[in-house]
């Protein structure tokens, strides 16, 4: 990060102290010295105090910061979408294996906690499908590619979006024979 190193040259620049900087900002000296280090980063309305005391603008102060910034936040939201799409993935497949073996051993308990699985999987479902709209991701191309933190071409781009629509109705139909087929097996070795 160039923040801290920012802070230490304008700091120098104007002959004050780490003292001296803490007073203007209403910080501790060994605020300002976590910040020179990049142990932590200065809030907004800091960075603005710094700017005001510098005599410099916001993008001079942290200029070299924005890119890793936008890593940074990129990484973020694939972690993110990572872990909220392996907890969809465990949703879907009890979703599909486990109502016949819940209604067979517990009756209408087992209904009750098919029902919580399904509305929890409904509430997963709608925050993946956020962050696909978010990212402008559909096909599994798409995904995977944004999980990798690269980008599609628009050549690319174009190709994917010919074959959503295809994709979606796919999806349903070979999601609904696998749950039949998994559930009648079932149905029959429970039997």
């Amino acid at each position: 990060m160039e923040v801290g190193k920012n802070i230490k040259h304008y700091r120098n620049a104007l002959s004050l102290s780490q003292d001296d900087l803490a007073d203007k900002v209403y910080v501790s000296r060994q605020t300002i010295s976590n910040w020179e280090n990049d142990k932590s980063y200065p809030d907004i309305h800091s960075l603005m105090l710094l700017c005001t005391i510098f005599g410099i603008s916001l993008d001079q102060l942290i200029k070299g910061d924005l890119t890793a910034m936008k890593e940074h936040i990129n990484e973020l939201d694939q972690k993110k979408y990572s872990h909220i799409s392996t907890l969809f993935i465990l949703l879907f497949v009890l979703a599909i294996i486990t109502p016949f073996p819940l209604l067979h051993y517990l009756g209408i308990f087992g209904g009750i906690t098919w029902g919580v699985l399904m509305l929890v999987l409904i509430i997963v479902t709608y925050v993946v499908e956020k962050y696909k709209k978010r990212f402008d991701m559909q096909t599994y191309r798409e995904i995977l590619a944004f999980t990798e933190g690269r980008h599609l071409n628009e050549l690319e781009k174009a190709q994917e979006k010919g074959k959503r629509p295809y994709q979606k109705i796919l999806y349903a139909l070979v999601t609904a024979i696998i749950t039949a087929l998994i559930n009648m097996a079932l149905y029959f070795i429970l039997r």
